[in-house]
């Protein structure tokens, strides 16, 4: 019961806290691209919590503790927070103020993306049990190395990126998407940070680098 009032909780406070973000600045709730982008959040959060919650209960609170221990990854959340609040003001400020506008087809296709990008999470949770929200070494531990982590070592972090690349063309703001460009370096600080943690805590997580010589994107870095 404590998890089930953690995780709605944590679902409606984000769903507040995202209709402000975006409604506000917008000055108005006929603002579609925002109905649109908070449908697609929301619904698989809700699908994928309640099958958690049934299914794997120790994954699920593991995904809802974001305490950070590590003072890089703590700079990296404040950093993250920061894009989503500027990105958000500004998708509703563009919605208003009609700065800028994205065609329909990338709309879609954005909205495409992102869904894909969720059925990619949702892979990596199936694959790795360990998958906490923080940087952490769990007891027993072990490395991954099947599966979508025999192709890239952080495929979470990938799904992520183009994740939040779609949210601004989502919304229909060329200036917000201009934000969320920042995304990809900032989570690139917290996977050097995290193997870093990784090779001194993790046992055999040195021979893993040298076998999926890739981070989050193959063949390129």
């Amino acid at each position: 019961m404590k998890l089930l009032i953690s995780g709605t909780t944590k679902v409606l406070m984000g769903l507040i806290l995202v209709g402000l973000l975006l409604f506000l600045p917008a000055g108005t709730f006929n603002f579609a691209g925002a109905w649109t982008f908070i449908a697609l959040l929301f619904i698989p959060v809700l699908i994928l919590g309640a099958v958690l919650f049934l299914k794997a209960p120790d994954l699920l609170q593991k995904r809802l503790n974001t305490k950070e221990k590590e003072n890089t990854q703590k700079g990296v959340v404040a950093a993250s927070a920061l894009i989503f609040l500027l990105g958000f003001i500004l998708a509703g400020l563009d919605f208003r103020f009609g700065w800028t506008a994205v065609p329909k087809t990338v709309t879609f296709i954005a909205s495409l993306m992102f869904l894909g990008s969720y059925a990619l999470y949702a892979e990596v949770m199936r694959e790795n049990a360990y998958l906490s929200r923080t940087v952490e070494v769990q007891k027993g531990q072990k490395v991954i190395d099947t599966g979508l982590y025999g192709i890239v070592r952080h495929p979470m972090y990938a799904a992520t990126v183009i994740m939040f690349l779609s949210i601004p063309l989502i919304l229909g703001s060329f200036i917000a998407f201009a934000v969320f460009l920042l995304y990809p370096a900032v989570i690139a600080v917290r996977i050097i940070n995290e193997e870093q943690v990784l090779e001194k805590e993790l046992c055999g997580y040195t021979e893993y680098k040298k076998k999926v010589k890739y981070r989050l994107i193959p063949f390129i870095w």
